[in-house]
């Protein structure tokens, strides 16, 4: 089951999903403090428990870590509609949902369908890369 974040983590992991590269806790906090009163510690715990969640991986940097995501944006946000699919009849829910997008992104739906379809007619492959699964 995919873990909906709570509003700080969904907060700290835009931060993250945003940034070019690694993050340290004291970038997020610094970006932080221009829209909201927030204490450091909040920060660094908020990412550590992301992290012992399994959400983010870090690495030493001197006396910091330097945090990044496992799953980018698009992969979490997919985990989700995954589990929203299981929710109940699937031709239901995304029936609904399709009543529910924009034109722009009921054409780029068709389009990944299109893509499928050709990848599962020419044999499986990732829609990322274009590997053989």
């Amino acid at each position: 089951m995919a873990h909906r974040f709570g509003d700080l983590e969904a907060v700290v992991m835009d931060r993250i999903w945003s940034a070019p590269d690694t993050i340290t806790v004291r970038t997020v906090f610094e970006d932080l403090l221009r829209s909201r009163e927030i204490a450091y510690t909040t920060v660094m715990t908020t990412m550590d428990n992301l992290h012992r969640k399994g959400w983010l991986e870090r690495e030493r940097d001197g006396k910091a870590y330097r945090y990044r995501p496992r799953l980018t944006r698009e992969q979490y946000s997919a985990q989700l509609m995954r589990e929203a699919l299981g929710g109940g009849r699937s031709d239901l829910v995304l029936a609904h949902f399709v009543e529910q997008i924009s034109d722009d992104d009921t054409a780029a739906l068709r389009k990944v369908l299109r893509q499928a379809r050709s990848r599962h007619t020419s044999g499986d492959r990732s829609p990322e890369t274009g590997a053989a699964e």
